[in-house]
């Protein structure tokens, strides 16, 4: 992943999604360093019923090599810190949406945030993960997959089902996603 960040071999990922699909769990998972968050008493929650919620960013850091790592941000989920979605895009070269899989509208969620983070794809890379699958309520998997296609034909972005508490599951989605932007920027390297 290049760009200003890396050439002191840092990346920079943004988890993004609405209230509930996990982000700073996932965060937490992947830290290798405590995780700086900023909760507050969540204001929303006939939308989705937990005591806190994020109101600016959570941060965290995972070490890829000796001398790489990953800073993490996740970002708020209301629209109404999406001013921190603009600050925090600026420097990431990728993007993982998470949405909850039991939530009312999870097809909507992602494609709102998919949309949203759009600019992210384009640039660097992006990667679906579907969270509470395990409930067995909501669509399949693949549905989301669908979804994407029929709305946004010319992305092509993995969709996994992801468990945020599973640091196992979040390396593997976070390689995946750093792979993906590689991949891109060597294949873009070679046709200019």
């Amino acid at each position: 992943m290049r760009g200003s960040a890396s050439e002191v071999g840092e990346h920079v990922v943004i988890f993004a999604g609405p209230m509930g699909a996990g982000k700073t769990t996932a965060i937490r998972a992947l830290s290798e360093v405590e995780v700086v968050s900023t909760e507050a008493a969540n204001s929303d929650r006939a939308v989705v019923d937990k005591e806190t919620t994020t109101v600016a960013l959570d941060y965290g850091e995972i070490g890829l090599t000796d001398s790489e790592k990953v800073r993490l941000y996740g970002v708020p989920g209301q629209r109404r810190f999406s001013f921190m979605w603009s600050i925090l895009k600026e420097r990431a070269r990728g993007v993982i949406v998470l949405v909850a899989g039991d939530s009312p509208d999870p097809l909507g969620g992602m494609l709102e945030f998919v949309d949203e983070f759009r600019d992210l794809y384009e640039r660097g890379g992006m990667l679906v993960g579907v969270t509470r699958t395990d409930l067995g309520v909501g669509p399949p998997v693949a549905r989301y997959g669908e979804a994407l296609a029929e709305a946004f034909p010319s992305l092509a972005v993995p969709v996994m089902a992801l468990d945020p508490r599973d640091p196992a599951h979040m390396r593997m989605a976070l390689m995946t996603l750093i792979v993906n932007v590689e991949t891109r920027e060597r294949l873009q390297a070679v046709a200019s």
